[in-house]
């Protein structure tokens, strides 16, 4: 029997479900949540205790000087992206399915794309840059096939 395991992700939460052929039913078999992207959240993300960089700059006049975030972000991306990859890359070396979807956000996507094995790569059947991660139920189940029906 063919089975399709799709991957629903973006920074902070992944869920992976196994579609049967058969019915296109869907089981979850597993949901992961990145715990360094939840922190990062609070608090408005930033380090509120004054770290060097942050704040006024080295000569004390009234302006700011900010680092950017977004290396830390993608820093975090790339490793829960990594995980996520692992555990397709286990499940494909492991004959447990037999195609893979990806529907996540586009920067996770691209995060996620380059850390699948090439056996892996070679099963990815489609690509949707969609998060559909706080969907539940019925509605995720019709998000889901809606997604696999966008043309190519």
């Amino acid at each position: 029997m063919e089975k399709t395991w799709i991957l629903i992700a973006n920074a902070e939460r992944a869920r992976c479900f196994e579609r049967h052929a058969a019915d296109h039913s869907l089981t979850e078999l597993s949901d992961f949540v990145h715990p360094h992207a939840s922190l990062a959240g609070q608090a408005g993300g930033g380090d509120l205790t004054g770290a060097a960089g942050k704040g006024h700059g080295r000569t004390g006049h009234a302006g700011t000087q900010f680092e950017p975030h977004t290396e830390a972000h993608a820093k975090e991306r790339a490793s829960f992206a990594r995980q996520l990859a692992d555990y397709l890359n286990e499940g494909v070396a492991g004959q447990r399915c037999n195609a893979l979807v990806l529907i996540a956000s586009s920067p996770m996507i691209g995060a996620l794309r380059p850390c699948l094995s090439s056996a892996a790569g070679k099963l990815v059947q489609r690509c949707v840059a969609s998060d559909l991660t706080r969907y539940e139920g019925a509605e995720l189940s019709k998000r889901i096939e809606d997604a696999l029906l966008l043309p190519d």
